[in-house]
């Protein structure tokens, strides 16, 4: 699932509309639509305000693009 569906999933399974899910974390309707949308180019910082009112966070991984897959970060 990419962030765009996740987002999606979490405000419909919370009941919230796109207005009141972008009130509710502070950020602007049109950044909620751009993320929604699947927008390539977002600000994390803002990504994080708005997946923090569904208990998560994003951050850097490191991939090892070698063997396809992600590795932790310690």
């Amino acid at each position: 699932m990419n962030l765009s569906q996740f987002v999606k999933q979490k405000r419909s399974l919370a009941g919230l509309t796109q207005p009141e899910l972008a009130q509710k974390a502070g950020v602007g309707l049109r950044f909620l639509r751009e993320i929604e949308q699947g927008k390539n180019s977002l600000r994390l910082d803002k990504v994080n305000q708005v997946l923090s009112l569904f208990g998560y966070e994003m951050g850097p991984v490191k991939i090892d693009r070698d063997n396809n897959y992600i590795v932790s970060i310690e």
